[in-house]
């Protein structure tokens, strides 16, 4: 088995993490007049950022935390990585057709799809890195049972099924769980404090 250090891995995904971010912000468009009721329309677009940039934003911190745990990646981690990455990267399109379409039903359930598949992969991966580094891990004694992670995926599914009875509890439920991660997750760095 080649060992294999985590620099390349954080470069790698802080790279393609600001490239999201930038894809979503080209797609606010400039209005077109000068006086403050023009951006009016564009509202809903832009509500649709500010919640996925903060959502990006937090998986770009919780990330961060989570590799300081990593000694070495794997084959494992790796692909873990690019699974998440992926999920990552739609969140522009799905961003985007939902602030296009005033945040309706099916782009607010297919904005929940990914968000739910995007919490899917942070929990394979969180348990990969998990498994690759045994009972010792800095991770699993930071995380335990992982109650916020399992909470949050929940609330994704949940939403996805409202979306179509009741969209702006959806859209309630998504920035429910972006409060929750919100305030920073100490635990990583209470449990890396607590080994040094």
């Amino acid at each position: 088995m080649s060992i294999m250090g985590k620099g390349r891995l954080e470069a790698f995904s802080d790279g393609v993490i600001a490239i999201i971010i930038t894809i979503m912000v080209l797609e606010l468009r400039v209005p077109h007049g000068d006086d403050p009721a023009s951006l009016v329309p564009l509202l809903p677009v832009l509500a649709s950022y500010v919640l996925s940039f903060v959502i990006i934003g937090i998986y770009w911190n919780n990330h961060h935390h989570l590799l300081h745990t990593v000694k070495h990646v794997t084959a494992g981690i790796l692909w873990s990585n690019l699974h998440l990455l992926f999920w990552l990267s739609l969140v522009p399109f799905v961003t985007g057709w939902m602030g296009e379409n005033h945040f309706g039903p099916w782009p607010v359930a297919l904005y929940g799809a990914v968000m739910l598949m995007c919490g899917c992969a942070y929990y394979v991966l969180t348990h990969t890195i998990i498994r690759h580094h045994g009972p010792e891990s800095a991770l699993l004694a930071a995380i335990g049972t992982d109650r916020k992670g399992v909470i949050s995926v929940a609330l994704y599914a949940l939403a996805i099924v409202l979306s179509l009875a009741n969209r702006w509890v959806s859209v309630a439920l998504y920035v429910g769980v972006a409060v929750i991660w919100l305030v920073p997750d100490r635990r990583i760095e209470r449990a890396l404090g607590e080994r040094v």
